[in-house]
């Protein structure tokens, strides 16, 4: 097997493995938690449209289960990382994002029409102040789209500038991490978040209980019994050649190769089902089936 080329679309989303220390999601768990992450994106994104009064979008980019180490190793040297502590454990979670992004968030909530260019430095106190009330508007958010995934209540502890000197966790604590792309007005930054694992795994075998499957096949049965589908009954197709079609006129008629006498095709769906002959029912058109095939659906 070749190696990737380093600029291929392929080798970009290539991620390294440890198969000593398995931190795969089960794929259900996984997209369960992609729902509540992009629920979160839309709330955070709103959010911040309200608050700064510049149209802003978030979206979610990637979502996996890692190491602290590994997540942090990833981070720039120089950001904001907000650490939000809760109860019952001594690992945080973070919500890091470019204090450069941040001081031009800032700069709208005081007025500014446009946007500012900030090299990337540590917050004033009254930016932090403000920083830090979005972020608790935005950890308000975030429990409201992970819901009962998220049992314990976050808040802001402090607010750190260097990601490796930032100690949220061990260097071995699992985390949940997500990264985000915060658009406001013209400009867009990548955020993440990363959430520790111990928090929400418990949760995660309760989203999804399985059930028995000794009657899988009634169950199946019973749910698709009820699901509404399309009935058509439908003429003999007849070929005609581009130049009929061309100099079609109003009152010219187009011979159907389908007799009075013969039935209509009646399909499901698009699938042939059987013949049925025209008729009436309590006064409305309606299909008398004259035949049945045997289709594999």
């Amino acid at each position: 097997m070749g190696a990737l080329k380093p600029n291929s679309p392929a080798a970009a989303m290539a991620v390294v493995y440890d198969f000593r220390r398995p931190t795969t999601l089960a794929r259900e768990h996984a997209r369960v938690l992609e729902l509540a992450f992009e629920t979160f994106a839309r709330q955070w994104g709103t959010q911040l449209t309200a608050k700064i009064r510049v149209m802003s979008q978030v979206t979610l980019e990637y979502l996996s289960m890692q190491s602290y180490d590994d997540y942090v190793s990833g981070l720039p040297p120089t950001t904001a990382m907000v650490l939000c502590e809760s109860e019952g454990t001594t690992a945080k979670a973070v919500i890091q994002f470019p204090a450069a992004a941040a001081l031009n968030w800032v700069s709208h909530m005081l007025g500014s029409p446009t946007p500012t260019d900030v090299p990337e430095r540590k917050f004033t106190r009254i930016e932090q102040t403000l920083v830090r009330g979005l972020m608790d508007e935005a950890l308000e958010d975030l429990h409201y789209s992970l819901g009962a995934l998220l049992q314990q209540q976050l808040s802001v502890e402090s607010i750190h500038h260097n990601s490796q000197f930032a100690q949220a966790a061990t260097k071995s604590e699992l985390v949940v991490a997500v990264s985000l792309r915060v658009r406001v007005g013209e400009r867009s930054a990548l955020a993440s978040i990363a959430v520790p694992a111990e928090l929400i795994l418990p949760q995660l075998g309760e989203t999804n209980p399985s059930g028995p499957i000794d009657n899988a096949w009634e169950l199946l049965s019973e749910s698709l019994i009820g699901i509404p589908v399309d009935v058509a009954l439908a003429l003999g197709a007849s070929m005609v050649t581009p130049h009929t079609i061309l100099n079609l006129a109003v009152g010219d008629v187009l011979p159907l190769p389908h007799p009075t006498y013969k039935p209509f095709e009646l399909s499901v769906e698009g699938r042939k089902l059987g013949t049925a002959a025209a008729g009436t029912r309590n006064g409305r058109i309606a299909a008398v089936v004259v035949s049945t095939e045997d289709t594999q659906i």
